[in-house]
């Protein structure tokens, strides 16, 4: 997100703050149950977050507070809280 206004960064937190608490909650899910939950369950219809882009975010934003693995049989990444 570039750009500083308060509305932005006030989405940005909002959205850390989502996929915080969903990965402390059900730790060992995959990018795809972070963007259901963002889209369906928390009803964020415009979060702009796609299960590729999740996989970009959490390096860039939550790099201190969740980490992944990956699995052996998909290699997928399998996040949790740090």
């Amino acid at each position: 997100m570039n750009g500083r206004g308060s509305q932005k960064t006030a989405r940005l937190e909002r959205l850390k703050n989502e996929i915080i608490e969903y990965i402390s909650i059900h730790p060992g899910c995959s990018a795809a149950d972070i963007v259901d939950y963002l889209s369906n369950t928390r009803r964020m219809r415009n979060h702009g977050l796609t299960s590729r882009k999740v996989g970009f975010f959490i390096p860039r934003y939550l790099k201190n507070i969740v980490m992944f693995t990956l699995d052996r049989s998909t290699g997928k990444r399998i996040y949790s809280v740090a």
